[in-house]
């Protein structure tokens, strides 16, 4: 069976003392669930949050990493310096990476390499523009990030990776793709994975939604067959929002 999961991506919000005030909420109202709950502050949180975490069943993952051990990279972060403070999972490939710092899926490729040799999760992220699915562009766009940012894998690996599916025009805007949107690209998601590795791999892969996910909307997507929980913004800053959510699922 599928790991059901929700994934609270910070984004570059919250200093300190806000990053504690939420996760003492978090912790306190965590509901009961089989779900993997996951939190993602920004870099300079990190070590507090897995100390903060330390007896609660939230993960803590970062949010970007440099796919090189170690170098001339100045203010880049390695796999190694995630794992010496407790972090062993990471976000790549969100759209913003991709919008705003020009991370290619040549680029991506490597890092989900070096995550998978270093035994971290990785949550990768992938999806269409607005204008890409106005012009019936969706499913390739979505496939080809699919074949260049991870089938160098080979199918063992895949046990190290999280899907989450962005359709980039429903984050931060307010919009958000129908539950019946989401559960046709998931669907074709799968079976695009099936068709190059095998039915096993693609079944056991967990694809979440990452598309302006609320309280209101939330169990309307999770409720779909292919959607195994959400990558959640701007609502996982909220805690009554973000309990709310993985009651949800």
């Amino acid at each position: 069976m599928r790991t059901k999961i929700v994934a609270g991506n910070w984004k570059m919000n919250n200093n300190r003392d806000e990053t504690e005030t939420l996760l003492a909420e978090l912790s306190a109202k965590l509901p009961d669930t089989d779900a993997q709950v996951i939190v993602a502050p920004t870099f300079v949180n990190l070590e507090v949050s897995t100390r903060a975490l330390e007896s609660s069943t939230i993960e803590v993952a970062a949010q970007n990493m440099h796919f090189a051990e170690n170098g001339a990279y100045t203010g880049e972060i390695s796999a190694d310096m995630l794992l010496n403070i407790g972090v062993d999972t990471v976000i790549l490939g969100h759209s913003e990476r991709r919008a705003y710092f020009g991370e290619t899926d040549e680029l991506l490729a490597k890092k989900v390499k070096t995550a998978v040799d270093k035994h971290m999760k990785v949550i990768f992220c992938f999806g269409e523009e607005l204008e890409e699915r106005k012009s019936g562009n969706h499913f390739s766009v979505v496939e080809n990030q699919l074949k260049n940012g991870l089938f160098h894998l080979d199918a063992q690996a895949w046990k190290h990776i999280v899907l989450a599916y962005e359709p980039v025009w429903a984050i931060g805007t307010g919009e958000t793709a129908s539950p019946e949107q989401a559960q046709e690209m998931h669907a074709f998601i799968r079976n695009t994975i099936a068709k190059k590795y095998n039915d096993s791999v693609a079944d056991a892969v967990s694809i979440l939604y990452g598309g302006s996910v609320k309280p209101n909307n939330a169990s309307d997507i999770f409720s779909k067959p292919d959607v195994d929980g959400g990558l959640i913004g701007g609502a996982s800053l909220k805690a009554d929002d973000f309990v709310a959510i993985i009651k949800a699922i």
